[in-house]
């Protein structure tokens, strides 16, 4: 029987190359994300035990990766601002909203730090 690759060693490097930008939100965040080989990367969010974790994705392009994880990695900087303030009930869209702009720009200027360590193009 043949074994089926998901993925391209091409886009599994740069795939590794998202994970590793990412290396701080890791810290930050119940995620892990492991390269699977022929399959791609997983994400893996939510550990509980006895059961192990809750959420997993499969990334088998580097693009879908790095939009997935650079959201994941607003929203906890967004969650960590706002936990125990009424500013959660705005969501994090409105989390952002209500912070002074040059905040908001800090923010979402990290994308394209994000982008140049892993090498992806916004």
């Amino acid at each position: 029987m043949e074994k089926k690759v998901y993925i391209t060693k091409e886009e599994q490097e740069k795939c590794r190359r998202v994970a590793e930008a990412f290396a701080e939100l890791y810290g930050l965040e119940n995620i892990l994300v492991m390269d699977a080989g022929r399959y791609g990367f997983v994400k893996l969010q939510y550990y509980k035990e006895p059961q192990g974790f809750d959420d997993v994705i499969t990334f088998t392009d580097s693009q879908s990766m790095f939009e997935n994880l650079w959201q994941e990695w607003l929203d906890t900087k967004l969650y960590l601002m706002a936990k125990g303030t009424p500013l959660m009930e705005k969501g994090y869209g409105g989390v952002l909203k209500s912070l002074p702009e040059e905040k908001q720009k800090e923010l979402t200027d990290r994308k394209a730090d994000f982008a140049i360590k892993a090498g992806i193009t916004l």
